[in-house]
């Protein structure tokens, strides 16, 4: 298989609270991901694995070190091809959906694809036929705050996809949930590898998700390890 995101010797680092010199989160450390393949980073809270991912798509330059994007260098690109690059070939899910409140949850799918200048008739009829796939067809005129946690995340998840993009990164994304709708929505997350040949980067701390990921990498002080 072909790599399909790749970072070369990561470093990174962060003021540290009292002065007390700068503190290193991620230090030369490296990853890369197979087209098709679901990579999962785990490893305890607060290590770093969200400001890996951040680094990886595109959200966060790193202090040295390369992020390599089908061989093509990401922080190379100015401002504008970036932020296309981001909203073209990459969808996130975060552990708080972050929809927007004055939205509805059609509206908020459809967000991707309007600021990508998609005609809005095509963008509707893509997000309609994303939420039919999520199973909330009925949700498309409800805001935020009328869904569930489950239905937001959904929702958050439509949204990812909106562009049809090569590559999920997940941070956390069944963190606020209960069991039977982190399941329902790992299976969503999964089955897109068998329908679309989607690359899936997930980041959690729960050891039972990582197991069904065909790469595991542990992150510690700094480095990735694979497990």
């Amino acid at each position: 298989m072909s790599i399909i995101l790749e970072g070369q010797n990561i470093t990174k680092t962060f003021a540290s609270e009292g002065g007390n010199g700068p503190l290193t989160v991620l230090n030369n450390t490296s990853i890369a991901i197979e087209k098709g393949s679901i990579v999962t980073v785990a490893g305890a809270s607060g290590c770093g694995k969200s400001t890996l991912l951040h680094v990886l798509g595109g959200l966060d330059k790193p202090d040295s070190g390369t992020v390599l994007w089908e061989d093509q260098p990401i922080y190379k690109m100015g401002k504008e091809e970036l932020a296309k690059f981001r909203n073209t070939q990459l969808g996130f899910v975060f552990q708080f959906h972050h929809l927007l409140p004055e939205f509805t949850a059609l509206e908020n799918i459809m967000m991707p694809a309007l600021i990508q200048g998609t005609e809005t008739s095509k963008a509707e009829e893509r997000a309609q036929n994303l939420l039919q796939e999520f199973g909330i067809p009925d949700r498309a005129e409800h805001r935020p705050t009328q869904l569930s946690g489950g239905e937001q995340q959904r929702v958050a998840m439509a949204r990812a996809l909106m562009n049809n993009p090569d590559l999920i990164l997940a941070d956390e994304p069944t963190g606020n949930l209960d069991e039977e709708n982190t399941d329902i929505l790992l299976n969503f997350l999964f089955n897109l590898r068998e329908k679309k040949n989607l690359s899936i980067l997930l980041i959690t701390h729960e050891k039972d998700i990582a197991g069904k990921s065909d790469v595991i990498y542990e992150l510690s002080k700094g480095t990735l390890h694979k497990v």
